[in-house]
């Protein structure tokens, strides 16, 4: 019974959690965002990355999420950065290495239609990197 009731009391707590991420703010500019917007988009600097863990949550690689950060400076991509995901790690460095450089110094706005080939052997994780950096550029072009 005690068992049922400390589930029942985190389960509140996390619904809790859950609905304060959406409360509204306004930014500096007097524009109002969601938390979860500001998670998805920050600025450090003239830089602004944009965080794909919520905006390609349905995007799946080899073996699941394969999150990154988009960095972008005056409408153009400075780096892709993969966060931690559970891609195969050999596969997933080569993705790394080969795929991930081929969007730098590329506009937000061809990266958002860029037609870019995919690592040989890492096709599931190429894939979800490729839609990863598409709507990253798509969030940056509509919310800069």
């Amino acid at each position: 019974m005690k068992k049922i009731q400390i589930g029942a009391a985190l389960l509140i707590a996390a619904m809790a959690l859950t609905a304060g991420t959406a409360s509204a703010k306004k930014s500096k500019k007097g524009k109002k965002h969601t938390t979860t917007e500001a998670a998805v988009m920050r600025k450090e600097g003239n830089v602004t990355i944009v965080n794909t863990v919520t905006i390609a949550s349905d995007v799946k690689g080899f073996k699941g999420a394969t999150p990154l950060e988009v960095y972008f400076e005056g409408g153009k991509i400075l780096k892709v950065v993969a966060l931690p995901n559970r891609d195969t790690p050999d596969f997933f460095g080569k993705v790394r290495q080969q795929l991930l450089p081929k969007w730098d110094g590329m506009t937000a706005a061809k990266a958002a239609t860029a037609q870019v080939d995919g690592v040989t052997g890492a096709t599931y994780s190429s894939r979800a990197v490729k839609e990863n950096v598409k709507r990253a550029a798509e969030y940056y072009n509509k919310h800069q």
